[in-house]
């Protein structure tokens, strides 16, 4: 069972993967693997064989549904996208406890135990810290500015393999690998910045491998960098660092509610609320039980 749910969250990230606007890695805190995810992304050939139970499940997953919804993508976004930014929106909503649980966690330990804690270490714990609500407001900051940047990609779209192009898309796959690691960042977007994002996408539906493996070289690299980092975060300053995730996480509902456009009109408000309601209680579902305890 936990071998397909796996499969099943690599398989959304793979689609969050390739929309632009949408954080791979804030889906992966969402269905709490984000935490696990960083850790085995090391340059240690052994401690990765030894997790292959979680991260190939995933991987797995995750290709299927970067080459599956390669081809849906741009009809699901013509036709249907003002539901789907709000399903994602709900998606994002829910995992919002998860996060706080994170940042103040001392305080669903009193709330779940009933406890009311007069030492002033755990009053202190209950509460966000100031530098963890300075991280949340630069982060939430930098996601509005995100949300106003509408990039024009320029024209070229390459098909064809040469040692420059190499080069570029290796380039272009580690930047977008640092992006996506980050909470709230789309690499998708990334990709779209600076001008990469229709010849990998239009590579991967095409299956044009050759264009693929610069791409798959880079990102790899890319990953391996910003993941240290991230765990370095993690272990110093963890409380500060997920007061940053939560204001990137917040402020990519901003974002994606731009991207949508709206709520819809007609019966279209109607099924974007049933998406967002959708989205909100699964996820909910999926991370209360990982919430702080």
């Amino acid at each position: 069972m936990e071998l397909i749910k796996l499969t099943g969250i690599g398989f959304i990230l793979g689609i969050t993967a390739i929309i632009p606007g949408f954080s791979v890695a804030t889906m992966a805190v969402v269905f709490s693997v984000y935490d696990r995810l960083i850790n085995v992304i090391v340059p240690d050939l052994k401690k990765i064989f030894e997790a292959w139970m979680f991260w190939l499940p995933l991987v797995i997953g995750g290709i299927a549904g970067i080459f599956f919804f390669s081809k849906v993508f741009s009809l699901l976004m013509e036709n249907h996208s003002t539901p789907a930014y709000w399903f994602f929106i709900g998606v994002i909503t829910g995992s919002i406890p998860l996060i706080y649980s994170k940042v103040c966690p001392q305080a669903y330990v009193c709330a779940k135990t009933n406890i009311n804690s007069e030492t002033s270490q755990d009053k202190k714990d209950a509460l966000p810290s100031l530098p963890s609500v300075i991280c949340f407001v630069i982060a939430i900051a930098v996601m509005i500015v995100f949300a106003f940047v509408k990039p024009e990609e320029g024209t070229v779209v390459y098909t064809e393999l040469t040692l420059h192009v190499f080069g570029m898309l290796a380039a272009a796959g580690a930047l977008a690998a640092i992006a996506m690691i980050i909470p709230g960042i789309s690499g998708a977007f990334m990709l779209l910045v600076i001008g990469f994002y229709r010849t990998v996408l239009l590579a991967v539906s095409e299956l044009n491998v050759p264009l693929i493996i610069p791409v798959v070289l880079g990102a790899l690299a890319g990953l391996l960098l910003s993941a240290a980092f991230v765990r370095f975060l993690l272990a110093k300053v963890p409380r500060e660092t997920y007061g940053a995730v939560l204001g990137l996480v917040v402020g990519s509902i901003f974002v994606l509610y731009r991207e949508a456009e709206g709520i819809g009109e007609g019966i279209g408000i109607v099924i974007s609320a049933v998406c967002f309601i959708v989205g909100l209680v699964l996820s909910f579902l999926m991370s209360r039980r990982n919430i702080v305890k």
